[in-house]
C-alpha cells in the first residue's frame, strides 16, 4: 500500500520540478531582456532658452516615447550585438564619389560624398560632415542608412573614412586614425568649405567620431565657421578621468530645465564616488560585459593594424622614433584596447605615456569652447558607456544654453532600433533624431533674424 502511495506521488514531483525550471527560465528570459523596463521619452537636459523652446516644439522625437522592439529592443546588449553584426536592416546603396587628400605627413586620407536628392526644408545649401565611429568608414551599413536618409532630406553628405579603415585603400605613412586625431576630418571639412563656399555644415559624429567632432570644433574658434550645429552620438567623452575630476570650463553651473522632472545630482558622497571611476578601469571591468565589448573590439583593432604591418613596421619606411618592433610583438598578445592604444596608437603623435594620450586626445577638455548648438545623445542602457561618464554632458548642459543632452532609457551602442514585435525597420530612432534636430536648426537660423525669440517659438512650423 505504501509502495502505492509512493509511486503515484513522483510523477506530481517531477511536475513540480518541470514548473519551477520552467518559470526559472521564464525569470531569466525577463530579466535578460530587461522585459519589465518601461518605455518613455528621452531624458532631456538643458537649460530654458528660445533655442531650447523652439526644438521642444519642432523635434517631436525629443518629447515622444521611443518604442524600441518588444521583444528584445529593452536590451541594451542585444541592440549593441545587432548593431555591430547587422549593422542595419534592408540597408539601401547610396551612390558617391570618393575623394581623396594627401595630407602634409604623406598619409592619404578617403572620404565619400554624396549629393542630396531632394530640394531642402529652407531651401538652403547644407553639407552633413560625418564622422564614423572607430575603425568605421562610408560603406558600413548604418553610416549607409543614415546617409541615404539625409540625402532624401536634402543634404549634401560627406564621410570620412577613417585612416587605415578601408581594406582596399593602402597606407602611405607609417600612421593611422587614433582616439582623437582631427586631421583627417579637419582636411575633408576644409575640402568641403573650400569646393562649396556657400554651403553651411552640419557636423556629425558617431561613437569615436563623436570624440573626434567635437574637439575639432573646440580647438579653434575658427573651426566652428559656417557650422550651423553638431550632434553627437553615443560617445564616451573621456577616456581617462572621471566626469567630474576633468575640466569643462570655469562657467558657474546656472540651473536646468528637465522636462521629465529629473532631479538634479547632488554633491556628496555620490559626487565623490563618481569622481573615483576612470573610464580605461570601467572598460576593463566585467559588469554588463564590458571587458567582453573590450576583447572584441581590440581583437578587431588588432586585424586592422597587422593588415597594414608593411606601411606600420616595414623595414623601409620611417616610423616613429618610439614605435620599435617590439610593439607588434606585444601586439600579438594584447587583448584590451588600452594595452593597443599604449603599445602603438599613442606613438603615432609621440605621446610618452597613455595618459598624456587620453588626457590630450579626450574632447572633454575642449567641450566648452564650442558655442554652436550641440546636441549630446547617448541610452541609459548602452554597455560601453559607463554611466558615470554621462555626468559631462549633464553638467556641460547646465552650463552652456547652446547644448541639450538627450538620454533615453534605450538604444545600446549605435543602435535605437525601431519596430512592432520582433523584426526592426531600416530606419533607427538615431537617424530620424539627428535629421530632425538638424531641420530646426537650420529653420532657427533662417526665422532668428527675422522675429525675436519669442515670436519665432510662438510661430507655426509648417
Amino acid at each position: 500500500m505504501n509502495a502505492m502511495m509512493e509511486t503515484s506521488e513522483l510523477p506530481a514531483v517531477f511536475d513540480g520540478v518541470k514548473l519551477a525550471a520552467v518559470a526559472a527560465v521564464l525569470y531569466v528570459i525577463v530579466r535578460c531582456l530587461n522585459l519589465k523596463s518601461p518605455t518613455a521619452p528621452p531624458d532631456l537636459y538643458f537649460q530654458d532658452s528660445g533655442l531650447s523652446r523652439f526644438l521642444l516644439k519642432s523635434c517631436p522625437l525629443l518629447t515622444k516615447e521611443y518604442i524600441p522592439p518588444l521583444i528584445w529592443g529593452k536590451s541594451g546588449h542585444i541592440q549593441t550585438a545587432l548593431y555591430g553584426k547587422m549593422g542595419r536592416v534592408r540597408s539601401p546603396h547610396p551612390y558617391g564619389h570618393r575623394k581623396f587628400i594627401t595630407m602634409s605627413d604623406g598619409a592619404t586620407s578617403t572620404f565619400d560624398l554624396f549629393e542630396p536628392l531632394a530640394e531642402h526644408c529652407v531651401g538652403d545649401d547644407i553639407t552633413m560632415v560625418i564622422c564614423p565611429g572607430i575603425a568605421n568608414h562610408s560603406e558600413k551599413q548604418y553610416i549607409r542608412t543614415f546617409v541615404d536618409y539625409a540625402q532624401k532630406n536634402g543634404y549634401r553628405c560627406a564621410v570620412l573614412n577613417h585612416l587605415g579603415a578601408l581594406p582596399n585603400i593602402e597606407l602611405t605613412s607609417p600612421r593611422m586614425f587614433t582616439y582623437g586625431c582631427t586631421w583627417e576630418f579637419g582636411a575633408m571639412v576644409n575640402y568641403i568649405k573650400k569646393t562649396y563656399p556657400l554651403t553651411q555644415l552640419v557636423v556629425v559624429g558617431f561613437s569615436l567620431g563623436g570624440n573626434i567632432v567635437c574637439k575639432y570644433l573646440g580647438e579653434t574658434q575658427a573651426n566652428q565657421e559656417k557650422v550651423l550645429c553638431c550632434v553627437s552620438v553615443c560617445q564616451g567623452y573621456s577616456a581617462l578621468r572621471s566626469p567630474l575630476s576633468g575640466h569643462l570650463g570655469n562657467e558657474t553651473i546656472v540651473g536646468i530645465v528637465i522636462p521629465r522632472f529629473i532631479p538634479r545630482v547632488e554633491s556628496g558622497l555620490e559626487t565623490q564616488k563618481s569622481a573615483e571611476w576612470r573610464a580605461q578601469e570601467t572598460f576593463m571591468q566585467w559588469d554588463q560585459c564590458r571587458r567582453f565589448y573590450n576583447f572584441l573590439m581590440a581583437d578587431n583593432m588588432k586585424k586592422i593594424i597587422l593588415s597594414h604591418r608593411q606601411a606600420l613596421f616595414g623595414d623601409h619606411v620611417k616610423k616613429p622614433q618610439s614605435l620599435e618592433d617590439t610593439d607588434l610583438s606585444r601586439l600579438y598578445t594584447a587583448t584590451s584596447l588600452m594595452q593597443i592604444d599604449d603599445n602603438v596608437m599613442r606613438k603615432f603623435h609621440g605621446y610618452n605615456s597613455l595618459k598624456e594620450y587620453y588626457e590630450e586626445e579626450s574632447c572633454m577638455r575642449y567641450l566648452h569652447r564650442i558655442y554652436v548648438p550641440l546636441m549630446l545623445v547617448n541610452a541609459a542602457d548602452d554597455p560601453l558607456v559607463h554611466e558615470s561618464l554621462l555626468a559631462i554632458p549633464k553638467s556641460l548642459s547646465e552650463k552652456r544654453e547652446n547644448v541639450m543632452f538627450v538620454l533615453p532609457l534605450h538604444g545600446g551602442h549605435l543602435g535605437f532600433f525601431e519596430g512592432s514585435v520582433l523584426f526592426p525597420e531600416p530606419l533607427t530612432w538615431m537617424d530620424k533624431l539627428v535629421v530632425e534636430y538638424a531641420n530646426a536648426i537650420c529653420q532657427w537660423e533662417r526665422n532668428k533674424s527675422q522675429c525675436s525669440d519669442t515670436e519665432l517659438v510662438e510661430a507655426d512650423l509648417e
